[in-house]
């Protein structure tokens, strides 16, 4: 997927630091809501696909303090620390094998096929060679993933179930 040079600058000062911690950085986003910005950082321990409380807390001080001593970022901001949730993004070839089965959506930012079409909901079949395969009730369709600008899960009974047992 693809980031800001600030979204990926403010990865690069939090990835050593949720290393540190057992946890790995999913995405980063700047988002400015009502005339301020929000630094959405979202984490998860990569054994269990998720982000306790405790460990949120943590990496949030730990984030907090790398921020200000390093100072990406002009002007004032929110940081908010959090597990990518159930219905998480999509954000890395490999997520488009590990949830192969799932429902999710998809955004393209151009045309995929003869159809124009630009977004995608069904059941994702994984990857093949640097395309993400999703079957779709159209068909089946394959969309580069340097192609896309947004992926995430789809909530239902599945990945609910799914997600209580763990993915891996």
């Amino acid at each position: 997927m693809r980031s800001t040079p600030l979204e990926n600058r403010i990865a690069e000062i939090a990835r050593p630091a949720a290393a540190d911690m057992g946890l790995e950085i999913v995405s980063v986003k700047i988002l400015g809501e009502g005339g301020g910005t929000n630094v959405q950082v979202l984490a998860e321990n990569p054994a269990t696909k998720n982000l306790g409380v405790e460990d949120c807390t943590k990496l949030s001080k730990a984030l907090s303090a790398l921020l200000d001593v390093e100072d990406p970022i002009n002007g004032a901001y929110r940081l908010e620390v959090s597990s990518p949730g159930i219905d998480r993004p999509l954000v890395k070839i490999e997520d488009f094998e590990t949830y192969k089965g799932f429902e999710a959506k998809l955004e393209s930012d151009m045309p995929v096929d003869v159809t124009g079409q630009k977004r995608f909901k069904g059941v994702l079949r994984g990857v093949n060679g640097q395309s993400v395969v999703i079957e779709t009730e159209q068909g089946t369709a394959e969309i580069p993933f340097t192609a896309l600008n947004k992926a995430k899960l789809v909530l239902n009974d599945k990945l609910l179930k799914q997600t209580s047992k763990g993915i891996n």
